[in-house]
């Protein structure tokens, strides 16, 4: 008996050596930027980087597989933080983007043909007679893009449509990816002007589904002095290289379905 203790604390103690020896033999080293850089991320780990999560982030910057501005929702503050690390200069990386709803078609703007009942999810209910609104490129309301958002900067407002809060919001872009008909989009935070639309529908037919919907008149193209907007698709679209933020054709528009936030404020707001 005693024999067979000793016999098997002896094996217990030569294994326990030769993992030992394997472990320093087969570590994998670690890079001390590594950990620093993952220090000074925001920890969110919302992957709107493209890594998975923040230590991931933080290996592929310190093995110069990442630029140091990669994260979105630090910003140019944490990226200079990472540059300090990495001992680069930093770029300033890209300008902050805010998410904006293209859609204006709440209640009582929007002709709703049928009540949707079933399951409360932006997916089901497009599949489902778009959630039985009659304009079938409008936001069905069920707040998909709201659950997403990992920093609480969407929230529905009383006419149903998503709100940003501006302050909040990072720009990550995961509100883009959860809503099933694109209706949420990333606008240069120097940009005022947006257009709160997304119908391709021809203007008529927009007429009878929607109070604020885009009926492609091109009285917006006619009146920007800086050809910075442009109907396709029975759709404006503004380019923002060209955009000056003057205004203009928010103010000419028929169906205020152009909106200049100067004069309503950063935070994305929608019809009531």
């Amino acid at each position: 008996m005693i024999e067979a203790m000793v016999s098997l604390g002896g094996l217990g103690l030569l294994f326990a050596v030769l993992l030992g020896v394997a472990a320093r033999k087969f570590a994998v080293e670690k890079d001390p930027r590594a950990e620093k850089i993952s220090e000074v991320l925001p920890g969110a780990n919302c992957g709107a980087c493209g890594f998975p999560g923040c230590s991931g982030l933080a290996e592929a910057i310190a093995k110069g597989e990442a630029p140091v501005a990669a994260c979105l929702v630090g910003g140019a503050p944490v990226a200079e933080e990472i540059a300090a690390i990495m001992g680069v200069q930093a770029d300033g990386g890209e300008e902050r983007k805010i998410a904006h709803l293209l859609c204006n078609g709440g209640y009582g703007v929007a002709v709703q043909r049928a009540k949707y009942e079933g399951l409360q999810d932006c997916r089901s209910a497009t599949a489902f007679a778009s959630g039985g609104k009659a304009c079938t490129f409008g936001c069905v309301g069920l707040g998909n893009c709201v659950r997403a958002c990992p920093f609480g900067a969407l929230s529905l407002a009383e006419n149903g449509l998503p709100v940003v809060d501006a302050e909040k919001c990072t720009g990550c872009g995961i509100c883009v990816e959860a809503c099933p008909k694109g209706l949420m989009t990333l606008i240069p935070e120097r940009s005022k002007v947006y257009v709160a639309c997304s119908s391709k529908a021809p203007g008529r037919e927009v007429r009878q589904t929607c109070q604020v919907g885009c009926i492609a008149c091109r009285i917006c193209e006619k009146t920007c002095e800086f050809d910075a907007i442009h109907v396709v698709d029975n759709i404006a679209s503004i380019d923002y290289d060209k955009c000056t933020n003057c205004g203009r054709c928010a103010e000419k528009c028929p169906q205020k379905i152009i909106i200049n936030e100067q004069l309503t404020g950063r935070v994305a707001v929608s019809a009531k």
